[in-house]
């Protein structure tokens, strides 16, 4: 064999290998927590625990206010923790809704392994948990990056009143494909997380809010999404929008008042 293509098969062995073995560090950025760390905000909250198994337990933020019109369940991205995360809560009970946002395994004071069938074990468990206080037509599943895949699997499952998907990918696999386009990505990864698959089996009505110049996951996969099924999904663009700033946008809240309150 010619040395060049040994090297070359060798080379494309040893990138595999790598990127399978640190994927984990490559997907999820976690902000860890110590269990004493004390949450304060301006506005009311409690602090919620969900014990899903031995050694399983899931952290939460709970903002709550009185006379709510129903729940928001936030799904964030793949870095920081509800810590950080949770100065978006305001973009919902301002507008008279409960929030909820939970951290993943792993991630701030959540415990256990991560795995995708365990991590949509969580979710579900938090799901029906909060099914029990609030009517499933006042739940609104909103997941943000990462979280958009968790929240359209729920979504598929249970009978939310809306989906919000805040910069989703068509498929995860498929995304992290533009970055390493040598590697079969869907028989690498450990996560596929296939919004695709799950968002034809959403009964609610689905939000899909993005930036047209989002460069980490580009409008495309929202575009796609929404040719999937285009009576129950509806794109909002924020024109000029990036992955990270559409919050400092005027029309994302605009957009989400009017969702919150029709």
């Amino acid at each position: 064999m010619n040395p060049t293509i040994l090297y070359i098969i060798i080379g494309y062995i040893v990138l595999f290998a790598v990127i399978y073995f640190i994927q984990e560090r490559v997907i999820f950025k976690p902000e860890k927590l110590k269990q004493d760390f004390k949450y304060a905000y301006d506005a009311p909250f409690e602090e919620l625990f969900f014990d899903v198994e031995p050694g399983v337990r899931i952290n939460g933020l709970h903002f709550y206010v009185k006379k709510p019109l129903g729940l928001v369940l936030y799904f964030h991205g793949n870095s920081r923790s509800i810590k950080g995360w949770a100065k978006y809560a305001k973009d919902f009970y301002r507008y008279q809704y409960d929030v909820l946002l939970v951290d993943y395994r792993g991630f701030g004071k959540s415990t256990g392994k991560r795995s995708e069938k365990d991590m949509l074990t969580d979710m579900q468990f938090v799901y029906d948990t909060l099914a029990v206080q609030y009517a499933e037509h006042h739940i609104i599943v909103y997941g943000r990056s990462l979280g958009s895949g968790f929240a359209a699997k729920l979504a598929s499952d249970n009978k939310p009143r809306y989906l919000i998907l805040d910069a989703p990918y068509f498929n995860f696999a498929k995304s992290m494909e533009r970055f390493i386009p040598i590697l079969p990505m869907k028989y690498l990864l450990n996560y596929q997380l296939r919004t695709d698959k799950w968002i034809t089996h959403v009964n609610c009505h689905t939000y899909i809010i993005h930036g047209t110049k989002d460069w980490l996951i580009p409008i495309i996969n929202s575009e796609r999404l929404q040719a999937l099924n285009p009576k129950k999904i509806t794109l909002l663009r924020i024109k000029g929008g990036g992955h990270n700033n559409l919050p400092s946008y005027n029309e994302y809240h605009n957009l989400l008042r009017d969702i919150l309150q029709y």
